[in-house]
C-alpha cells in the first residue's frame, strides 16, 4: 500500500455505530450487536456540531469513558468526530483509534489547521469528510494539512454536499467531486458515508454504487432504537438492518489475472481512445465555426446569444438522445458546457478590436 495505509486489511472496511453516544446502555447495547457482525470499527458521536443552538450538542467527555468499555469488551477499534483542539486532546487521552473531521469542520482552514496542530507528533488514524458544499480545493486542503502534521493513516469520507438544485438525497452525491479527489491524491482510502448522503434508512444503493467505484469501505449510522435517537432519526438503521445491508452488498476487484478479460478489456480500451480522439476533433472542428461565426456576428452588430438558435439546438439533442437510446439530461449536460465556451468563445471576439481588423482585412 501507499503512505496513505489506514491499516486495516478487511474490505470492505466498516465503521458503525450511533449518530450520537447518547447513555452508556445504548452505546454498549448497540456496539455489541454491531461487533457480532463483523464489524472492526465503532463510531459515536460525542461532541455534535449543531446548526442551531438550544439542541442535542452530545454528552460531551463524559461519553468516552463509554468508548473505552466498548474497546475492553468488543475488541473494535472506537471513532468520534473532533472539531476543535480539546476534542482531540481529550479523545486522544481515552484512546480513541480513530478521529474524523466533519463536514463543517473541513470548510474552515483554521479550524483543520487547529487540529493539525494538536495531531503532530501522534500517530492516529484521521479521516476527513468532504465540506459542506462541493469545493474540492478545501477538501484537499483539509487533507495536505492532516498530512503535514505527520499523519500518515489516512482516508476520505465522501458525505455529499449541500446544492440547490432538487435531489432525492439529503446530501447530493455528486460522484465527480470524490473520483476528482481520488485522481489528485493517487492511493487514498475513500469511504462512503450513505447516512447523510440518503437521510434515510434506504442506503443500499448509494452503498453498492461506491463499492463498484473501488471505494474502501464505509460510515454508517446504527442505533438500537433508531426511531428514539436524539439526532438523524430518520437516516440510522437498527443492527438488523446493518446485517441485511451488508449481506446484501457485492465487494468488487480492483484488478483481475483472467488474461482473456484483459486482453478484452484492452482492445475495448482501444476503440474508445479512437472514438475520443475522433470527438476532440469534431470538437476542433466546431469551435473552428464557432469562431467563424463569432466574427460574422461582429462585422454585422448582431448579439451572440441567439436564444431561438439555442432551444432549436437544445431540443434537437434531445430527440436524438431518445431516439439513440442516450439519457437526454445526459447530453442536454454536454450541449450547455459546448455552448458556454461558444458564448465565451464569440464574446471574447467581440471585444477583441485586433481580431475585428485581421477579419476585415
Amino acid at each position: 500500500m501507499t503512505d496513505w495505509e489506514v491499516g486495516i486489511t478487511s474490505e470492505p472496511f466498516v465503521i458503525a455505530g450511533p449518530c450520537s453516544a447518547e447513555t452508556e446502555q445504548q452505546v454498549l447495547a448497540t456496539a455489541r450487536q454491531v461487533a457480532s457482525q463483523g464489524v472492526k470499527a465503532f463510531r459515536a458521536g460525542i461532541w455534535k456540531p449543531r446548526t442551531r443552538p438550544n439542541s442535542f450538542e452530545g454528552v460531551g467527555v463524559k461519553g468516552l469513558p463509554w468508548l473505552t468499555k466498548v474497546k475492553e469488551e468488543t475488541g473494535m477499534l472506537v471513532a468520534t468526530e473532533v472539531a476543535n483542539q480539546h476534542h482531540v486532546y481529550e479523545a486522544l487521552k481515552h484512546n480513541v483509534d480513530i478521529l474524523w473531521i466533519g463536514a463543517r469542520t473541513t470548510a474552515n482552514p483554521f479550524a483543520v489547521q487547529d487540529i493539525a496542530t494538536a495531531l503532530t507528533g501522534v500517530d492516529v488514524i484521521v479521516l476527513v469528510k468532504n465540506p459542506v458544499n462541493p469545493e474540492i480545493d478545501l477538501w484537499v486542503g483539509a487533507i495536505e494539512r492532516i498530512y503535514q502534521a505527520g499523519i500518515r493513516r489516512m482516508a476520505a469520507i465522501h458525505r455529499g454536499f449541500s446544492t440547490f438544485e432538487k435531489s432525492n438525497y439529503r446530501n447530493a452525491p455528486l460522484w465527480q467531486v470524490p473520483i476528482e479527489l481520488i485522481r489528485r491524491l493517487k492511493g487514498l482510502p475513500i469511504l462512503i458515508d450513505p447516512s447523510h448522503i440518503c437521510g434515510n434508512r434506504e442506503l443500499r444503493g448509494i452503498s453498492q454504487k461506491a463499492l463498484d467505484l473501488n471505494y474502501s469501505g464505509m460510515i454508517i449510522e446504527v442505533h438500537i432504537d433508531p426511531d428514539h435517537a436524539l439526532s438523524d432519526a430518520k437516516q440510522q438503521i437498527t443492527p438488523v438492518g446493518l446485517k441485511d445491508l451488508l449481506a446484501s452488498l457485492k465487494n468488487r476487484k480492483l484488478n483481475t489475472t483472467n488474461e482473456e478479460f484483459i486482453h478484452t478489456l484492452d482492445i475495448l480500451r482501444r476503440k474508445i481512445d479512437k472514438l475520443d480522439d475522433e470527438i476532440l476533433e469534431i470538437l476542433h472542428q466546431r469551435f473552428t465555426l464557432v469562431e467563424t461565426i463569432g466574427n460574422y456576428k461582429k462585422k454585422n452588430n448582431v448579439t451572440v446569444l441567439q436564444p431561438n438558435r439555442w432551444q432549436e439546438i437544445l431540443t434537437k439533442a434531445r430527440q436524438t438522445a431518445l431516439e439513440l437510446n442516450l439519457n437526454p439530461d445526459f447530453v442536454e449536460k454536454i450541449f450547455k458546457t459546448i455552448h458556454e465556451e461558444s458564448i465565451n468563445s464569440q464574446t471574447k471576439i467581440m471585444n477583441d478590436d485586433s481580431n475585428s481588423a485581421a477579419f476585415e482585412n
